[in-house]
């Protein structure tokens, strides 16, 4: 699943306190490296939920060693670019 992707997602089963974000709970995990798509990603960004993106990655992190830090807060610019 890709971490877009997941900023996304919420459940929808019923009786389900908070449906949103969803818990990252890995097996395995596979990284596969994907082309950059600049204007996806331009698009995107005033839209993603930055927390959740940073939340997913650090449930990832224990079991991904190759995960980059990203800082604390998205850049103004980035979201303005």
């Amino acid at each position: 699943m890709r971490l877009l992707t997941h900023n996304y997602l919420q459940s929808n089963v019923r009786g389900t306190d908070k449906g949103y974000p969803l818990l990252i709970e890995p097996e395995e995990v596979v990284v596969e490296e994907s082309p950059l798509d600049k204007e996806l990603l331009t698009n995107l960004l005033p839209k993603l939920n930055y927390n959740v993106l940073l939340a997913a990655l650090q449930q990832l992190r224990s079991h991904c060693q190759d995960i980059p830090d990203l800082p604390a807060e998205l850049p103004a610019q980035q979201i303005n670019d």
